[in-house]
């Protein structure tokens, strides 16, 4: 499978941009930056120069470094967020699928009432509730995602209870976790991996678009979202300053979405995804 993920020029091209990116975040703090929250008015909105490479926002903060820090929180967000939908989704579509009757009618029917309204209004009303920042921006989004996280997963634990493989292992004695971590995992690994990569940029724009309005991450952390709210006012006079983070959540997101498609096809190819969704 790795040789054929690797085989497509997208797919490569989206892991060295990943790659970049990630070294950049996770070593920021060691790459001799400028604080990016440190204001100085006497340098606000300076062009490119040796000392700030891509210039000075209007509170004199050094672009550049903002956003290096900012993808060490906008990329961060998403990823915490998808910790929280696998363990959650997987865990109620399992025992929806598997228990059935009354829990599984219970279970999906919560599922439904999430499912119902549009993902970023939805959002938005559990961060009036819970307040901003961004703890609360990631629980916001995650209570809008695992529901249809968990209705896919219970449709692969439908499939797989009557797998021949399922039912000897039960008669072999398997029970309990030892039969998910197993045999129900693998199966629904790859399949659930796939919807997670192409989802990434989704949620991205979520959480940039929250910050953007106000009701995300809080200034003066740096955030892409807030750096492009911040610039809004300005679009004609210093648009690159909306430009810089604009590109940089295009780049991550068309990334994630080419690392997706090239993972779907690649498991396709292997029948693994057919294994998860027979």
């Amino acid at each position: 499978m790795k040789a054929g993920l690797l085989q497509k020029n997208t797919v490569r091209l989206s892991l060295v941009l990943l790659v970049i990116v990630g070294a950049l975040a996770v070593f920021a703090p060691w790459l001799g930056l400028p604080d990016p929250e440190e204001v100085n008015l006497a340098e606000k909105l300076a062009p490119s120069g040796p000392g700030h490479l891509l210039g000075t926002d209007h509170l004199g903060r050094d672009v550049l470094a903002r956003l290096v820090f900012g993808a060490r929180t906008s990329i961060g967000s998403v990823f915490a967020i998808l910790l929280l939908i696998a363990l959650f989704s997987t865990l109620a579509g399992s025992v929806a699928g598997f228990v059935g009757g009354a829990v599984d009618s219970v279970i999906m029917r919560i599922c439904d009432i999430f499912l119902t309204f549009p993902t970023l209004i939805l959002a938005m009303f559990f961060v009036g509730i819970l307040g901003t920042g961004l703890t609360n921006v990631i629980l916001a989004i995650f209570l809008t995602h695992w529901a249809w996280y968990a209705r896919i997963v219970r449709g692969i634990a439908l499939s797989l209870k009557s797998r021949e493989y399922i039912l000897a292992a039960k008669v072999a004695g398997t029970r309990g976790f030892s039969l998910v971590a197993r045999h129900i995992l693998p199966a629904m690994a790859p399949q659930v991996l796939v919807l997670a990569t192409l989802d990434i940029g989704h949620m991205m724009l979520h959480v940039a678009g929250l910050s953007f309005l106000g009701l995300g991450v809080q200034p003066p952390m740096p955030e892409w979202g807030v750096m492009i709210g911040d610039a809004r006012q300005f679009i004609w006079t210093e648009p690159q300053l909306m430009l810089y983070p604009g590109l940089a959540i295009f780049i991550v997101v068309m990334a994630f979405n080419l690392l997706g498609d090239g993972l779907r096809d690649a498991l396709d190819r292997s029948g693994m995804l057919e294994e998860g969704v027979r």
